[in-house]
């Protein structure tokens, strides 16, 4: 790991910042050193800077994707939502939250649209009511995650989840990060068929058991191009290695005559104006009206499934990142991140009113915090590529995904550091992490994670007669978590099958 993504001084995080310590407010450098507190936290407005354009060439693909995704389902009346229109929305709202992020919060975290929310909303949510309805449900969820924060349970509970869990969620992140940037360069893919016959794999080494393509090629040479750098100590090297991969990519696809289609969602291309025009089509678009309507169990399960998504995805998250930036203190706490707490609450509301799906902080941050970012000034500079992007869509396409999933994968090595931190030979303890850890890629799921490592903690400590080290909050938990994974038996039961 590179030193300054090891190695951040935490002494010198001021309390008022919304991450942590004692120092107080420096008096001399720039306004924006002394606003972001760049010095105080071991970096400068260099690495800054170079940390949010790492990011946001690691998300860039949410500008395509999650309109793929929204776009592909219908509401209950059959309306489907128009590409262009989604496109600005999902740009313009990653945009806002994600500076806001960074001038409100101060910590290097980007959000845009959660993938798990976006799916929740299409396939779960529009076909029970119409898109102004749907877009009313991110309004409410995002309200009630904003009250969490406000009341304080929201960081209660994230102070609650014990220390070798936090050092769990950040593994378990870490191999998330890299099991999507696998899938993403068409490295690993899934198996078609049945999963349950006989001899049958869920998922492979590229196509039937073989690499092939020149992008996977494009995707290899950026990892070792990358590794290669960070070991060398080389500033910037995950940067430099997305820049360098995609002018890689550039002369391949030139030389061997690829088509687009061959990248799949993004091509080291651009196809005429690389010029775009907003469509503000779904800015507003929110009824609250006909929600009466509808049975109160479904309103009820569907703002449940939400909070869920976007509530512990998001604590996990900000634990993994919070940790690899060094914005947590000995004990694995993020005292005064309310305000990053609500911002990302508020992303639901964001993302309801521009029509985009509730907004959530980015795993992908963490290639940022990689590169050095350890400030809001990060996010700014990431939130300005998305706000770029309202006007230049064609660029952001420029960089292939699979060179950008290269860079999840080699944060998601660095990420795994953690667990020089975990006891092994205390079975008390190792059991929670290895589930949480492991749960997080195999169901492609942090929520999942986080609440198999939190049932099991409980289960663990009441067979082993140590009840009282168990707090009421984490009592809370895992009855919660037992109905996360009781739903579809909870919904078969309240009839919504």
């Amino acid at each position: 790991m590179t030193q300054q993504s090891i190695e951040p001084n935490k002494a010198d995080i001021s309390p008022n910042d919304g991450a942590g310590a004692v120092a107080p407010p420096p008096s001399g450098g720039s306004w924006l050193d002394r606003y972001f507190r760049i010095s105080q936290r071991g970096s400068t407005v260099g690495r800054e800077v170079r940390g949010g354009i790492t990011t946001f060439m690691a998300m860039a693909y949410i500008i395509l994707l999650n309109p793929v995704i929204l776009s592909s389902a219908q509401d209950v009346t059959g309306a489907q939502l128009s590409i262009a229109e989604l496109t600005t929305a999902t740009a313009l709202a990653a945009a806002v939250t994600t500076i806001a992020m960074g001038f409100l919060g101060n910590v290097p975290l980007a959000l845009a649209a959660g993938l798990s929310v976006s799916a929740v909303m299409a396939f779960q949510v529009a076909p029970q009511m119409t898109w102004g309805n749907a877009w009313a449900m991110c309004i409410i969820y995002g309200a009630i995650i904003v009250l969490l924060v406000v009341t304080g349970l929201r960081e209660m509970i994230m102070n609650a989840i014990p220390l070798a869990i936090k050092h769990a969620i950040t593994m378990g992140i870490g191999l998330f990060v890299c099991l999507i940037g696998l899938v993403q360069a068409g490295f690993v893919t899934s198996m078609p068929g049945d999963g349950g016959v006989a001899g049958a794999k869920p998922i492979q080494l590229g196509t039937k058991d073989m690499l092939t393509g020149w992008p996977v090629v494009c995707f290899a040479v950026t990892v070792l191009l990358i590794f290669a750098l960070l070991v060398r100590k080389v500033p910037g090297a995950i940067l430099i290695g997305i820049v360098g991969g995609t002018v890689f990519a550039a002369i391949v696809h030139q030389v061997a005559g690829l088509s687009t289609k061959d990248w799949g969602l993004n091509s080291p291309t651009i196809d005429g104006s690389p010029f775009s025009s907003p469509d503000f089509g779904l800015f507003g678009s929110v009824s609250f009206s006909g929600i009466g309507d509808i049975s109160a169990i479904t309103v009820g399960v569907i703002v449940f499934t939400l909070v869920l998504a976007g509530f512990f995805d998001a604590i996990g998250t900000i634990i993994g990142i919070g940790q690899q930036a060094g914005l947590a203190d000995k004990d694995g706490k993020m005292p005064g991140l309310n305000k990053a707490l609500a911002i990302d609450g508020a992303g639901g509301v964001v993302g309801g009113v521009a029509g985009a799906s509730g907004q959530t902080v980015f795993v992908e941050s963490t290639a940022g915090v990689g590169d050095g970012a350890r400030t809001g000034l990060a996010s700014v500079i990431t939130g300005l590529g998305f706000a770029l992007c309202l006007f230049f869509t064609p660029l952001a396409q420029v960089i292939p995904t699979q060179v950008a999933a290269a860079a999840l994968v080699v944060i998601g090595s660095l990420m795994m550091s953690n667990a020089k931190h975990i006891d092994w030979n205390d079975q008390a303890t190792s059991i929670p992490v290895f589930l949480t850890t492991v749960l997080m890629p195999f169901t492609y799921s942090i929520t999942a994670g986080i609440a198999a490592g939190i049932i099991a903690h409980v289960l663990i400590k009441v067979v082993t007669g140590r009840r009282r080290e168990i707090g009421w909050l984490m009592w809370v938990l895992a009855l919660i978590f037992l109905a996360f994974f009781s739903l579809n038996a909870i919904e078969g039961w309240l009839g919504l099958h």
